[in-house]
């Protein structure tokens, strides 16, 4: 995976991954995958998919050229409430845009390093 600094303020992660060596062939599967990941997980809950691309598309926005599909699955690991700022980085959400032969993932970075690691693994672990 790659971290990146987007708008030059946001940490995130990205991978982007050919169809052809990956489990699944569209956003759509991909949201069920994550959505299994996170129901399998002890202390995750999901919350909802949001349909990116049909909201954008319902606006009239721009869309970049080649993009088939984008969806966000959101979820959060939260299991404790230390400061009231503690909920302006939750809920998580995993981005899936879907390309004609590609699959890119991003997440933004979490305050705890080993949910950034939970979340590399299940999007590495879509490799065959």
């Amino acid at each position: 995976m790659k971290k990146s600094i987007f708008m030059e303020k946001y940490p995130v992660y990205s991978l982007e991954l050919l169809k052809s060596e990956i489990t699944i062939s569209s956003a759509k599967e991909a949201v069920e995958y994550f959505k299994e990941k996170i129901k399998n997980h002890p202390v995750a809950e999901f919350i909802a998919v949001f349909d990116h691309y049909s909201h954008t598309k319902k606006l009239n926005g721009p869309i970049m050229d080649g993009l088939l599909d984008a969806q966000n699955v959101v979820f959060c690991f939260g299991q404790a409430i230390p400061a009231t700022k503690i909920l302006a980085v939750r809920p998580r959400s995993i981005g899936i845009c879907e390309f004609k032969d590609k699959i890119v993932i991003d997440f933004m970075e979490t305050p705890k390093e080993e949910l950034n690691t939970i979340m590399q693994e299940w999007v590495k672990s879509l490799k065959r």
